[in-house]
């Protein structure tokens, strides 16, 4: 049991460091071919916080973990929402731009109304599954949100800089090939000893998913989010998990049922509610108070619900 604890926090630790140098190496990769600024923000460096959960739910859905895929982007998404927006709106009350409120927002609902669709659609034929076609479908969606992500910055230049720093071609491919032998190691250690956890402590892989596993892959966005409240940059610290999210929902599901058709374990449609329930929430909070910006006491809420929430789901497995 000590040892699964040890090699899963090994593999979040090689998840999020491999990340951080795969973007690194492929943003100063792609500058060097003159790639554009913002190609290099909505690819490399969005693929970047994502990547943990990309690689988590591609080595789960090979494995055939259904419950690992689920509960690693449902929970992340929670978690996000939550947990680091708690956190950072306690930190700083978070001021948005009314474009974050009137369409990323209600995309990210839309994208969580369409996963409970997709994913119950075979509930009556007694087999709930997210099959390949919703795969495609997600993937879909997620295409027409780069579009749109894209006009949005070609509409704003000051979104379009990138920081790149300046390596030579070996560090470059040094750190790609690195940070790529990190992510695909960390995604396989913390399944395995996810899955290993849960056979010793007698839960559920989905109580393991929503908690231990979606938190560790959200430390990106955590890390992210917070340093931007502390800046005061309230853009960046709401921005990040609302895209943070949708992306969770489209691209990396799309990908994992692509992978293989999953079975969905309709007691997540509790966790999807929650997730809708949150981010209404959210949408009702950019007009109490201050409009376009979630206070303090706001903020307090998200978290307090989130942790009495999770309270009650490790009390259901004992």
């Amino acid at each position: 049991m000590v040892v699964s604890i040890l090699l899963l926090l090994l593999g979040l630790v090689l998840l999020v460091k491999g990340a951080d140098w795969l973007v690194d190496g492929a943003s100063v990769l792609a500058k060097k071919k003159n790639v554009s600024d913002l190609a290099i923000g909505l690819t490399i460096v969005a693929f970047g916080t994502s990547a943990p959960e990309l690689v988590v739910n591609a080595v789960a859905a090979s494995g055939n973990y259904p419950d690992i895929v689920f509960g690693n982007v449902i929970g992340s998404n929670n978690f996000n929402l939550f947990i680091i927006l708690g956190i950072s709106g306690l930190i700083i009350p978070l001021s948005v731009q009314s474009s974050t409120v009137w369409k990323e927002i209600p995309f990210s609902l839309v994208a969580a109304i369409g996963l409970f669709f997709l994913a119950n659609a075979y509930l009556f034929s007694g087999n709930p599954l997210l099959s390949r076609w919703d795969g495609v479908i997600l993937l879909v969606c997620f295409v027409a949100f780069l579009y749109y992500v894209a006009t949005q910055l070609k509409s704003d230049p000051q979104a379009e800089q990138v920081e790149v720093k300046d390596y030579s071609n070996q560090k470059i491919w040094m750190l790609i090939l690195v940070g790529l032998a990190g992510l695909v190691g960390g995604g396989k250690l913390v399944v395995d000893n996810a899955v290993s956890m849960a056979q010793s402590l007698g839960v559920s892989e989905k109580i393991i998913g929503l908690t231990i596993v979606a938190a560790g892959t959200s430390l990106p966005e955590l890390a992210t989010s917070v340093v931007a409240a502390i800046r005061k940059n309230a853009d960046i610290a709401i921005g990040n998990i609302v895209g943070s999210n949708i992306f969770n929902l489209l691209l990396i599901l799309g990908v994992s049922s692509v992978i293989r058709p999953l079975e969905f374990n309709i007691s997540f449609n509790t966790d999807l509610y929650i997730l809708g329930a949150g981010t209404v929430f959210l949408f009702v909070a950019m007009f109490t108070g201050k409009r376009y910006r979630l206070d303090r006491w706001e903020a307090l809420m998200l978290l307090t619900t989130y942790l009495l929430y999770t309270g009650y789901l490790v009390g259901l497995e004992n």
